[in-house]
């Protein structure tokens, strides 16, 4: 059943970058790991439709740039959520896994998000510096869960 990773972002908008940037990294050397069962899907946003996704998934994993992420990244659990999100065409994560549990009638899956610290995000512009060296040790991070994509591996990331 494995594990789904979700990279968002705009590619065009500078630090947006980071998520896609994770997630063209991880299916290029998941590539070369067919023993690993790992989906992964890149947008520029959440969207309802990416709760179907979900389905037969032992794991999901969110990545996304933050700019308010205390250090170079974070990764933190995330679960069902009826926020403000829930009724646009934009959702937060918390939101696709309600809407998993909605339609599905059954709880979502394990979840957690991977925030990478980014800075600048003007429409045109390259990952910064600052972003690069983000990026860099959120990829050391992401390769060591995709290393082993069972709930009690990535429950043990947290401590």
């Amino acid at each position: 059943m494995g594990a789904v990773v979700f990279g968002y972002g705009n590619p065009s908008r500078g630090d947006d970058a980071l998520g896609p940037r994770l997630l063209e990294r991880a299916a290029a050397w998941l590539g070369g790991r067919p023993d690993l069962d790992v989906a992964t899907v890149a947008d520029f946003q959440l969207q309802i439709e990416h709760a179907l996704d979900l389905k037969d998934r032992d794991l999901a994993l969110f990545v996304d740039a933050d700019a308010a992420c205390g250090g170079a990244y974070a990764f933190a659990p995330v679960g069902p959520a009826r926020d403000a999100s829930y009724s646009t065409h934009e959702l937060s994560p918390g939101s696709v896994l309600q809407v998993f549990r909605t339609v599905e009638g059954q709880p979502p899956p394990p979840a957690y998000v991977l925030s990478v610290r980014g800075e600048r995000f003007d429409l045109g512009q390259p990952l910064s510096p600052t972003a690069e060296a983000h990026l860099e040790a959120a990829w050391t991070f992401l390769r060591g869960l995709l290393e082993d994509p069972r709930p009690s591996a990535w429950t043990a990331k947290l401590g």
